[in-house]
């Protein structure tokens, strides 16, 4: 799992999503009608398999061998097509995350590209993005992957030092994720980023700055920051319960946090979002941005999840369950919600705050029929007099400062 599957649920609080109602309220997005969005819908795909599952990880993933994932890879195009007969169409991103989508074989993505364009001709000119490990790197694969498309290659590169590789149960090593990111360049992606993970229980300022500095030297040209997080069931969880392993103190979070964004901002990476950074706009992850502005999403895949304005809804999460409703010809939906007005104005309101460009208070209120500045008006003095939040004609956005403690600012807000 790689930075964009962790991008969908930190988006969504767990249920990544086709949207429409909310453009226009995050940052300066063109509003258009009532109802009608000008942002192309997304596409996700959940590939489940890893080779050895990470003990902070609570994806849905699993080991799997060869015929396993011939199997899951005929379903997957199976799902695809149950969905011919729908409203989606024309995704402008197509995004492998998982799991690890480098596990299976480029002729195997090829195949499922091209059940995704038979069924939505329209996505043939989509910005393909893909996560691959370290591991998998090959000259032959990479060049297999960019001549199918692939314009962004993430890779999961988690630290540049040996010891906290081994305490995250990756199996590769600092000279093969730095041996990777070149396989990369050499095989011609438009856009190769990194990511990483801070936040571990014993982890220095020093030690995450090796890293951080690693990743600039490479100049690659995006990066994403995740924090570890300790998750219920995975065996970190475990340990967690049991007394052997914390998660870092929060005063300590918050001098990483400042850091990795002083660093990286000095070294000439915007931090468009609160954990993603990219060297030049054209960088900047396109299929992320529509989680933060509420931009429609298709999901495909075990777990994969979907939204479409007011209605979210979640495959089966086991591959055996999610397989046998394809077989038989339906859907692998496994439940579903009906969000309120006030329930996408505060996701709205979350998200917003969470990038740069923050949100369109004017745009806000047209849908919404909310004033935010009216119903917080002592909460936005103290937060612009704090030096958290900027206020520039209609528009609101966080300063750095804000956006260490973005998710806490907004839950204060009333909407």
């Amino acid at each position: 799992m790689t930075g964009d599957a962790a991008d969908a649920r930190a988006a969504t609080g767990g249920r990544p999503y086709r949207v429409m109602p909310l453009v226009g309220v995050v940052g300066a997005a063109p509003r258009g009608r009532p109802g009608i969005t000008p942002d192309a819908p997304g596409l996700y795909l959940h590939v489940p398999f890893c080779s050895a599952i990470c003990p902070y990880c609570d994806f849905a993933v699993l080991t799997g061998g060869t015929e396993k994932r011939r199997r899951f890879v005929a379903a997957l195009c199976q799902e695809i097509a149950l969905w011919a007969d729908s409203e989606w169409c024309g995704f402008d991103t197509i995004y492998f995350g998982g799991g690890t989508p480098s596990a299976l074989e480029p002729d195997q993505i090829g195949e499922i590209l091209e059940a995704i364009y038979a069924t939505f001709p329209e996505s043939r000119a989509a910005r393909i993005f893909f996560e691959a490990n370290p591991e998998d790197a090959s000259p032959e694969t990479f060049a297999a992957l960019r001549s199918l498309g692939v314009a962004t290659l993430s890779l999961g590169v988690q630290t540049f030092l040996p010891e906290e590789l081994v305490f995250l149960g990756r199996r590769h090593t600092p000279e093969q994720g730095e041996q990777a990111f070149h396989l990369a360049r050499e095989a011609g992606f438009p856009t190769v980023s990194l990511d990483l993970i801070f936040g571990l229980p014993d982890q220095t300022p020093a030690a995450w700055r090796r890293s951080l500095e690693a990743a600039v030297s490479l100049s690659t040209d995006h990066i994403s920051c995740y924090q570890l997080t300790i998750h219920e069931g995975t065996p970190f969880g475990f340990r967690r319960d049991r007394g052997h392993l914390a998660e870092m103190p929060e005063p300590a979070q918050a001098e990483i946090f400042h850091l990795t964004h002083h660093l990286l901002g000095d070294a000439g990476y915007e931090g468009y979002e609160v954990s993603n950074f990219a060297r030049a706009p054209e960088h900047r992850s396109r299929h992320n941005q529509k989680y933060w502005r509420h931009v429609p999403y298709l999901g495909l895949g075990p777990s994969a999840h979907s939204f479409d304005g007011k209605r979210r809804w979640w495959n089966e999460r086991k591959l055996g369950p999610w397989e046998q409703k394809i077989a038989q010809r339906a859907r692998p939906i496994a439940e579903e919600e009906t969000l309120t007005a006030g329930n996408l104005a505060l996701e709205a309101l979350m998200l917003g705050l969470r990038t740069k460009e923050g949100l369109d208070l004017g745009a806000f209120r047209e849908r919404y029929g909310v004033d935010l500045e009216a119903t917080n008006a002592d909460l936005l003095k103290r937060a612009i007099e704090n030096d958290l939040l900027v206020r520039e004609g209609e528009g609101l956005r966080p300063t750095r400062a804000g956006f260490a403690v973005a998710d806490g600012l907004a839950r204060d807000f009333e909407v």
